[in-house]
C-alpha cells in the first residue's frame, strides 16, 4: 500500500502519485467503456474505486468513502446492465429519465448532500472540507445510479460533480485527478451526445395525427 501511495513522477512541479495516476487512468477506460455501452464498465469501474480508495484514504475521507460505495453501486450496475441488456445491438438502451425521476434524483441529491455534510461536520476527522466532499459523494452516487438504470442524465450528473471535484483535487495535491477529470468533461460530452443520439433513435415513431 505504501508503494502505491508513493510518488510515481513530478509534472508541472505536481508531485504525480502511483495510486492516483492508475485509479484515474482505469477511470478513464471506464468512461469510454459507459460510452459504449460495455458490460465490462462495472468490473472496471470497480478496481477503479479499489485502487483510488488506497489514494484518499487517511486524507479526503469523503473521497475515500466515496469509493467504497462507488465500488457497491459498480456491483449494483453491472447486476442490472447484465439483466436489461434490450437494445438492438445486445447492449442496454439509453433512455431519458422521466420528470418523476428527475425530480427524485434531485431531491436525494440536495437532501443526501445536506445529510453527509452534516454528518461530516459533526465528526471533523471525517473531512477538512465537509461540503464539497459531500457533494462529490452524494453526486457520484446519484450519476451512478443513472448510469445503472441506462439514464442519459447519468452523463450531466457526471458533469456537476466534475464541477467540484476538479479544483478540489488540485488543491489536495492530487494533481493527476484534476488534470484526468478535464479529460472526464470532453469524454462526457462526447458521451452525452452518443447516448442522447441513440435514446431518440430508439424512440418509437409519434403516429400519424398524434401529437408530438
Amino acid at each position: 500500500m505504501n508503494e502505491l501511495n508513493s510518488e510515481a513522477f513530478t509534472l508541472f512541479g505536481q508531485h504525480i502519485i502511483w495510486s492516483d495516476m492508475v485509479g484515474n487512468i482505469l477511470g478513464l477506460i471506464t468512461l469510454a467503456l459507459g460510452w459504449r455501452r460495455s458490460l465490462w464498465t462495472w468490473p472496471v469501474q470497480f478496481l477503479s474505486g479499489l485502487v483510488l480508495f488506497a489514494a484518499f484514504y487517511g486524507h479526503l475521507a469523503g473521497s475515500a468513502g466515496k469509493q467504497v460505495v462507488v465500488m457497491a453501486v459498480a456491483l449494483y450496475g453491472w447486476w442490472q446492465w447484465n439483466r436489461n441488456r434490450g437494445g438492438s445491438d445486445g447492449h442496454i438502451a439509453p433512455r431519458f429519465a422521466t420528470w418523476r425521476e428527475r425530480a427524485a434524483m434531485a431531491a436525494a441529491a440536495a437532501a443526501g448532500t445536506v445529510g453527509v455534510a452534516l454528518l461530516f461536520m459533526a465528526f471533523p476527522t471525517l473531512s477538512w472540507d465537509p461540503w464539497p466532499d459531500a457533494y462529490i459523494f452524494v453526486g457520484t452516487v446519484v450519476a451512478m445510479y443513472a448510469q445503472a438504470r441506462g439514464m442519459v442524465e447519468f452523463w450531466i450528473a457526471w458533469l456537476l460533480v466534475d464541477l467540484v471535484g476538479v479544483p478540489l483535487n488540485f488543491a489536495n495535491g492530487y494533481a493527476f485527478s484534476g488534470f484526468v477529470y478535464v479529460i472526464y468533461g470532453a469524454l462526457v460530452l462526447w458521451g452525452l451526445r452518443d447516448w442522447w443520439l441513440r435514446s431518440r433513435a430508439g424512440a418509437p415513431p409519434t403516429m400519424e395525427g398524434a401529437p408530438a
